[in-house]
């Protein structure tokens, strides 16, 4: 009699409810709103929090609503003209330790994001914002490479005693080792052989005078490429931070290139000088010969220089650079095996590693500073904090050097090639500062070979017709189901309907992107989630023209059409896997949404649909179906 036990209908509570839930926020829109992030090691906390409102009330600027947590502070507002001047007077407040963005905010009540209920993100093509494709200059950072490799290679023939003449990097490749005679050179492949095995070694004679060429190995090369990408996608990665871009895309493309979008950003020009700015790190020694509050107070004595440390006090340190981020290779955050604490282990280079042991061996019980050092380029502002113009109407730009003492440890042992830095008060903070040993600066060259803006305009213009498409498909397709399969056919829509809030509630719920191509998905899946009711419909037909009893007619049309759905669904879902398997960022976007869109509309084609009938017919004799 096509009755549903009760748990059965407590499973597709279960599923329909949450979905319902989860899918509701994307009804709310977005607020217009600043979000205050701090840079480098700067905290947004309740005091700097206490001094945007103070600010704000001061100059009459209303606030709806404001937020703090991990990634820093948001500030929401009524309209864009608040917004924008609430922008300014926060630049001009905060100053340079804190980035102040604009965004647009979800404005989801707190109690539907206290359960996880939050919007789904969207991507570039409907939100608006710009996109760059840039390639990674794989013969600079091979070229850094060599450079790093000729002074290893004098370190390691001087320590071994060998007589050589030059060692330099030949400009077509690879590094020209000069020696005396043959015997010196034997000796010289030996120390290369055993100390720096991934150089492979040939043997040359140039005006009489024994050659080792040295090169790079492929599988090294290979790891010098790859370590270029990664570190640059970190350097990235930390510079699209400062703009406060809600779900920035870095990623890589191919063995060379690197993909940035960022959503919500219009100004083209301010992204490119962030991410194409440069930033070092200089080692100095701290000035403890002088005192530092009367340098202070006073004079700063000849040969130091007063800076700021990342704590917000100041230290004096020596003007003499002992080495610069140039001779770091590699950092590491991680733990000290004997007292447990949180470190960070440096690697240098074989010249920084030469002048580290030099100077620590001279200098135990003292301490040694690391600067961060960045030229920041920015539009130069009137009094009344109005951009200044030039003769051609462009905004005057002025380059500023920004330096700060991010540690200053004290020097225990004669360090080396490698050594720690303590002191650190958490293993997050000791993350933090591998990181910007690492990304201060870019590993290889980068260059832009392919920029897009997408305006706000159009990404909307993108949305509205992405949803007119998907409505006036379901419309059409409602249309054909009801006239057909009349009262079958509505509840067909229904489960249609109800299968589209599924799949916005999964994005929702996994905090996908929704691209343009999703969208297309979305539309392909409308048209196939009422395939499977189609089957069941016509074989219910066959039965009733069969002769059979209606009931029998719904029983045997669920069941016997249930394995061709199956195998049909299953099929597509395989295509979806591998399109997003091996698909680029667009194809992804469209397998993701039409993955979804199978799994959901299985469930609410034949447990949904026949859920409802079973309702509407089951458990009395009928003489007639309205199908």
């Amino acid at each position: 009699m096509n009755q549903y036990p009760l748990w059965k209908y407590l499973i597709i509570l279960a599923v329909i409810l949450p979905g319902l839930l989860y899918a509701v926020p994307n009804l709310y829109g977005e607020d217009p709103g600043v979000q205050i992030t701090g840079v480098r090691s700067f905290k947004v906390d309740e005091n700097v929090l206490d001094r945007m409102e103070k600010a704000l009330n001061e100059d009459g600027v209303r606030w709806q609503k404001v937020s703090l947590d991990a990634s820093g502070a948001r500030l929401r507002f009524a309209d864009t003209e608040t917004q924008l001047k609430a922008k300014d007077l926060l630049e001009r407040e905060l100053g340079d330790n804190f980035t102040v963005a604009l965004n647009l905010m979800p404005a989801t009540p707190d109690w539907l994001t206290s359960i996880g209920g939050v919007p789904m993100y969207l991507g570039l093509d409907l939100r608006g914002g710009v996109h760059f494709l840039m390639e990674v200059d794989v013969q600079g950072a091979l070229a850094r490479a060599e450079d790093r490799y000729v002074g290893d290679l004098r370190s390691s023939l001087r320590e071994a005693k060998v007589r050589y003449l030059t060692v330099r990097r030949v400009p077509s490749g690879g590094i020209e080792i000069k020696f005396r005679d043959n015997d010196q050179r034997e000796l010289g492949r030996g120390t290369i052989e055993r100390e720096l095995p991934e150089l492979q070694l040939k043997d040359e004679d140039r005006q009489g005078k024994p050659i080792l060429l040295a090169t790079i190995r492929p599988q090294q090369f290979e790891e010098i490429n790859k370590f270029a990408l990664e570190q640059n996608m970190t350097a990235l990665r930390n510079r699209v931070d400062e703009l406060g871009v809600a779900e920035p895309v870095v990623q890589q493309q191919g063995d060379r290139r690197i993909v940035v979008q960022l959503p919500g950003v219009q100004d083209t020009a301010k992204a490119k000088e962030i991410l194409g700015r440069t930033a070092t790190l200089e080692v100095m020694m701290v000035d403890e010969e002088h005192d530092l509050k009367s340098a202070q107070t006073t004079s700063v004595p000849p040969g130091s220089k007063l800076f700021r440390h990342r704590n917000g006090g100041q230290i004096l340190l020596q003007k003499r650079v002992i080495y610069s981020g140039d001779n770091v290779v590699d950092a590491a955050a991680g733990i000290d095996n004997q007292t447990g604490g949180p470190v960070v282990y440096i690697t240098l280079d074989a010249r920084g590693a030469a002048i580290n042991q030099r100077i620590t061996g001279k200098n135990i019980g003292k301490r040694m500073a690391v600067v961060y050092i960045e030229v920041k380029s920015e539009t130069k502002r009137d009094a009344d904090g109005r951009p200044v113009l030039d003769e051609q109407g462009n905004e005057v730009k002025l380059k500023r050097r920004i330096e700060e003492v991010i540690t200053a440890p004290v020097i225990r042992d004669q360090l080396g090639k490698r050594f720690q830095i303590e002191g650190l008060d958490s293993i997050s903070e000791a993350q933090d500062l591998s990181l910007l040993l690492r990304a201060g600066a870019l590993a290889a060259p980068i260059e832009i070979i392919e920029e897009r803006t997408v305006g706000p305009s159009l990404g909307k213009d993108n949305i509205d017709k992405g949803f007119q498409s998907v409505l006036i498909g379901f419309i059409l397709v409602l249309i054909f189901m009801v006239i057909y399969y009349r009262l079958f056919g509505t509840v067909a829509c229904g489960a249609l309907m109800l299968n589209l809030v599924l799949i916005v509630a999964v994005l929702s719920l996994f905090q996908a992107t929704l691209t343009l191509p999703g969208v297309a998905g979305i539309v392909l899946t409308v048209g196939m989630a009422v395939d499977a009711n189609v089957l069941i419909f016509e074989r219910i037909r066959e039965e009733i023209r069969n002769g059979n009893t209606p009931q029998a007619s719904i029983h045997v049309g669920y069941d016997r059409a249930l394995s061709t759905i199956v195998d049909a669904n299953v099929t597509t879902l395989i295509a979806a896997i591998v399109l997003f398997n091996f698909g680029t960022g667009p194809i992804k976007g469209f397998a993701i949404t039409l993955s979804i869109g199978i799994v959901t509309s299985m469930f609410t084609a034949i447990l949904g649909t026949r859920g409802v009938i079973n309702l509407i017919y089951g458990g009395r004799r009928v003489q007639r179906l309205s199908i």
